[in-house]
């Protein structure tokens, strides 16, 4: 069958998602990708895949600003409501390519395409678990999730499926929904965990988030520090600064003594899978801040506030560090063969006979 796949390109959880998919998925089916961002420049290294605008945050004074990430996202959402030039060209290339579906993980000009042509869609990605799973939110995150609830329906809501992967559990509210485990891939399976010492750090927007006072923190600790997401390489004292390089990444992850990052749900399974503790500092968005929540209930981390982060702060954590990383490596899952056979399964269901423009592009 013919799948195209949609990829948001903020951050890189979304493409290594994809990734640990798209080698089976590949290997039964015909499968055009689509991507932007950060996405795009993980994706392209192993496949062809079609370039499309990324929304993305914009922060002021290290926190998101609304008005800021609207002002930026402005011309793209324009496109969108339009159907300007760059939703028109992925048109194009959905109805010669014809596909039976499209996964949109996250990325709305895949979506608002697929909608167009009458083509069944399949969600997949974390921030979903809000929308369409029941989780404990406190009353102030629930109000101020309503918006990006709203949003993420209007730009990427609507699929007659969907999948939620998840380093945490959590119940669907509806049929046609499932939680899946975190998407590991080969490299994270042939991963093999030691116990080092440096410290793994890792910022998803880290120029916009790592403050002088953090930095000075992290330098000094007294020890190896290997930060990504700053966009420079080279060394200052102990402190030394990777580029985005997934191999390196994980071979980081696996020797570290544990991990110092965001909150984002793939690295948490990731770091899961190597038995790594987890000093996790949320982005301010209600998404973060639950997963930094799971990640304290499920005894495999800690979680503080930028401002929490100094020195003996992340020094206390790391002598409680040990305890957390068994509790780790007890509660980790791969989700990838589960997700894999419920889109196949999907696919199957979903299948009909294609809208006239799609059946045409097919025979030609």
């Amino acid at each position: 069958m013919r799948i195209a796949y949609g990829v948001h390109g903020y951050g890189r959880g979304h493409a290594t998602r994809a990734l640990s998919v798209l080698q089976a998925l590949s290997a039964r089916h015909e499968i055009r990708l689509f991507a932007g961002g950060d996405a795009y420049d993980t994706l392209h290294a192993y496949y062809p895949v079609q370039r499309v605008p990324c929304l993305s945050f914009a922060y002021a004074q290290g926190r998101r600003s609304h008005w800021q990430t609207l002002r930026k996202n402005l011309p793209a959402l324009g496109e969108l409501l339009r159907s300007g030039p760059s939703v028109r060209a992925v048109l194009a290339e959905l109805e010669r390519f014809a596909p039976d579906a499209v996964v949109c993980d996250a990325e709305p000009w895949t979506r608002v395409a697929a909608r167009r042509l009458g083509v069944p869609t399949i969600g997949f990605d974390h921030f979903g678990i809000l929308v369409h799973c029941r989780v404990a939110l406190p009353f102030a995150d629930w109000l101020e999730s309503f918006l990006d609830r709203a949003l993420y329906r209007l730009l990427t809501g609507g699929s007659e499926r969907v999948l939620v992967s998840s380093f945490f559990g959590a119940l669907p509210r509806r049929a046609g929904v499932q939680v899946v485990g975190p998407l590991l891939g080969d490299q994270v399976g042939r991963l093999e965990s030691v116990a080092g010492e440096h410290l793994l750090a890792y910022f998803n927007q880290g120029l916009a988030q790592l403050s002088l006072p953090v930095l000075d923190a992290l330098a000094s600790l007294g020890r190896e520090v290997r930060l990504y997401g700053l966009g420079r390489e080279g060394s200052l004292g102990r402190l030394q600064f990777r580029p985005p390089h997934r191999e390196a990444f994980l071979a980081d992850l696996a020797s570290c003594r544990a991990v110092l990052s965001t909150a984002g749900n793939q690295l948490m399974g990731e770091a899961m899978a190597c038995a790594k503790p987890v000093l996790a500092v949320p982005e301010a968005t209600v998404e973060q801040r639950l997963n930094a929540r799971e990640i304290v209930r499920l005894g495999i981390g800690e979680s503080l506030g930028w401002s929490e982060l100094t020195p003996d702060s992340i020094r206390a954590f790391l002598e409680r560090a040990e305890g957390y990383g068994r509790r780790a490596r007890v509660l980790s899952r791969d989700g990838r063969s589960e997700a894999v056979a419920w889109i196949e399964r999907w696919l199957v269901e979903l299948s009909k006979p294609k809208c006239p423009a799609l059946a045409t592009a097919a025979v030609a």
